[in-house]
């Protein structure tokens, strides 16, 4: 389902559906031109109707008042507006299942608030960070974190357009965090995670290395000037890696490998161990045009692993198991996918490459579902400089791709052409991937 589609559940968010921000708020003067051309455009489809009064149902339960007339004297009056968030955070922490006092429960939503921030602060920071100015968030938005206020925000004329739509935005991200949050509870993602270090580090790790004792190597490739794809590597370590001149089409990548014991054999291996954050979490929930966490985020706990040949790569996986059994655990291994052997990479995501090479499956052992993803020196350097592969170049193309950027930053009110910024991120980020 595409999320700027009819199917799209963050309706509300559309520029151009019936949720859409304008100039003008069309309920403050329901009898105005502006009122009777939106009834004329949307109100004729049934599904529209229903979806209306849903939303509208929702805003009038939540502020607990009748009519939108309601809603400006609320604006007007801050005693009501006191009790009205009063009751809101016992209808919240009761929705997202928090515990606490009324102190504790508004700390959540503050954080709920923070990721919603982070939201964008991530985008302007990377993928559109040349347009950040452009994109940064109206400073009465950015530090409100009452959900009341927010929403009223959305129907007090007295705000922009951009700043109203910048508040529903950051009622749909807070609620999205909202989720994300209760789901982290409900799964105790915070001691699997936990957990899931001890193990690698009691179990997996060589005992001859130190916890968090790592060994300084360099990647020493080639690359294809046509593709960039890794022709040749080789490992050296750091006295070697001073003598090396520079070359063309060649990439110097600095990784710090651990080891595993395979029989007397240690084998050296980089590892990369991720919990995604919640504002990544926000941005697959978009992406995947979903509200449920636990349908959309299905790789909160990940590892990603660097060795230097296919062998090593089944030397691991095998290790893995039996270090499994060393937990009194079974490990079953769901959803591979194989393409370190050369067989094309088949996803449904925005942005994705079928030349993307790697082993990729969820590891299930000891109450923990992981995402692994393995690598060889070679796949490893095609996923960070390969043309159409790099993962910089994956994360502008899945955003761009999957409606989000769009969806955030709607071109009438951030007056951005999406399409020629997408090119030139794109050649902007193979500039600094193929740059000695």
């Amino acid at each position: 389902m595409e999320i700027l589609g009819k199917d799209s559940i963050f309706t509300s968010m559309k520029q151009n559906d019936l949720f859409a921000t304008d100039f003008v708020v069309p309920f403050t003067r329901p009898f105005s031109k502006e009122a009777r051309d939106w009834v004329r455009q949307y109100c004729g489809d049934q599904i529209n109707v229903t979806k209306y009064r849903a939303i509208r149902n929702q805003i009038f339960e939540f502020l607990d008042i009748s009519d939108y007339d309601d809603i400006q004297l609320l604006i007007k009056d801050a005693k009501q507006r006191v009790q009205r968030h009063d009751r809101a955070v016992i209808l919240l922490a009761n929705m997202f299942g928090i515990e606490g006092n009324s102190r504790e429960i508004q700390k959540r939503l503050h954080e709920y608030a923070h990721t919603a921030n982070d939201v964008v602060s991530y985008l302007s920071s990377k993928i559109l960070a040349p347009y950040s100015s452009h994109i940064e968030t109206t400073n009465e938005i950015e530090v409100t974190s009452d959900p009341v206020d927010l929403l009223l925000i959305v129907f007090d004329d007295r705000y922009h357009k951009k700043a109203r739509f910048e508040a529903k935005r950051k009622l749909t991200l807070m609620n999205l965090a909202g989720s994300i949050d209760q789901r982290e509870r409900e799964t105790d993602i915070e001691n699997k995670f936990n957990g899931f270090l001890h193990f690698l580090n009691e179990y997996v790790w060589s005992p001859s290395m130190k916890i968090g004792e790592l060994e300084i190597v360099y990647l020493i490739s080639q690359h294809d000037m046509e593709s960039f794809a890794c022709t040749s590597v080789r490992v050296v370590d750091e006295k070697a890696m001073q003598a090396l001149p520079a070359k063309q089409g060649q990439k110097i990548t600095l990784i710090k490998r651990r080891r595993f014991c395979k029989g007397k054999r240690e084998i050296p291996i980089y590892v990369t161990i991720r919990k995604k954050p919640p504002a990544a979490k926000v941005l697959k929930l978009l992406r995947k045009n979903q509200k449920n966490p636990a349908v959309a985020v299905d790789d909160e706990l990940g590892l990603m692993a660097v060795l230097n040949t296919i062998s090593d790569v089944q030397h691991f996986q095998q290790h893995l198991t039996q270090s499994a059994l060393k937990i009194d655990s079974f490990m079953t291994l769901e959803d591979i996918s194989d393409t370190l052997t050369g067989k094309s990479y088949k996803s449904n995501n925005s942005g994705s490459s079928d030349k993307t090479q790697m082993l990729k499956f969820f590891a299930r052992l000891g109450g923990m579902r992981v995402e692994f993803i393995l690598h060889t020196n070679q796949s490893y350097l095609n996923y960070i400089y390969q043309r159409d592969v790099a993962h910089d170049e994956y994360e502008v193309k899945r955003i761009f791709d999957s409606g989000v950027a769009e969806l955030l930053f709607p071109p009438d009110i951030y007056k951005l052409n999406l399409s020629e910024i997408r090119t030139q991120q794109l050649n902007r980020f193979r500039r600094q991937i193929e740059e000695l």
